[in-house]
């Protein structure tokens, strides 16, 4: 009786302090086909930080550590706001940088914030045809540990009021939505921004295309020999003509 007296009352402080408490708005960035950056902007709300702000402070911190780790950078905007941002060149390096990110190392008593961590998977196939590349993007994000749940399984507080998580995708040429479960998804221009749920496990997936900047090197040197060729016979048509004129004389 007393265990479920105490996580009732735990249940109505934390509805209470954390209504809202957290922002936490993830994007992925294609500038180009060798070229794009993880940016992730974490807001937290004055319930959190007045409640208890060593906590949300103490998190803050090891998200700019874990991102350093991976060659990012991080800006404090304000004391309750963090902007971050993880470069990347190719496709397998997003998701093998996305997946560290989300998915770190267990962490040691001195470093862990008490805060759950969200668990992630990114896949990112992709095929060239020459001129230009079409990328398949999936991503999966469990988000059932922000569930506060009592004892007879019924869930205490709604994951809503804890967290806001937006995933968003930029492209040069825009993406298209394939599949989402749990996620909701809307197109804004060239971006394409998921509302994930919490609670519960989600899973989108899109695809895009991007210019092959290998395959557009590999066009224009070739056509840059080519006009060469052609631009030299126009410039110097009797050389081949003496050239064939010589061969006939020899033989």
């Amino acid at each position: 009786m007393g265990s479920r007296l105490r996580i009732a009352v735990l249940a109505l402080i934390a509805s209470f302090f954390l209504s809202g408490c957290v922002n936490y708005d993830v994007g992925v960035n294609f500038s180009s086909q060798t070229s794009g950056e993880i940016v992730q902007q974490i807001r937290l709300g004055e319930q959190l930080t007045s409640f208890s702000d060593a906590v949300a402070q103490a998190w803050l911190q090891s998200i700019q550590k874990r991102s350093r780790s991976l060659g990012g950078r991080t800006r404090r905007i304000n004391p309750q706001e963090l902007l971050v941002k993880i470069p990347f060149s190719n496709g397998a390096e997003l998701a093998e940088k996305f997946n560290a990110f989300f998915q770190p190392v267990p962490q040691s008593d001195e470093d862990k914030t008490g805060i759950p961590e969200l668990r992630s998977q990114l896949h990112l196939s992709q095929n060239n045809f020459l001129l230009i590349e079409r990328d398949r993007l999936r991503l999966d994000v469990d988000l059932r540990p922000l569930s506060v749940i009592s004892a007879n399984g019924n869930v205490l507080i709604s994951p809503g009021e804890l967290l806001t998580l937006q995933f968003r995708l930029n492209t040069p040429w825009g993406a298209k939505q394939v599949e989402a479960i749990g996620a909701e998804a809307q197109q804004q221009g060239k971006q394409l921004v998921w509302k994930l749920k919490s609670g519960a496990e989600n899973h989108l997936e899109a695809v895009f295309w991007v210019p092959s900047s290998l395959g557009i090197g590999t066009v224009a040197i070739a056509l840059l020999v080519l006009a060469g060729f052609l631009l030299h016979a126009q410039l110097f048509p009797s050389v081949g003509l003496e050239d064939s004129d010589r061969s006939s004389s020899t033989v």
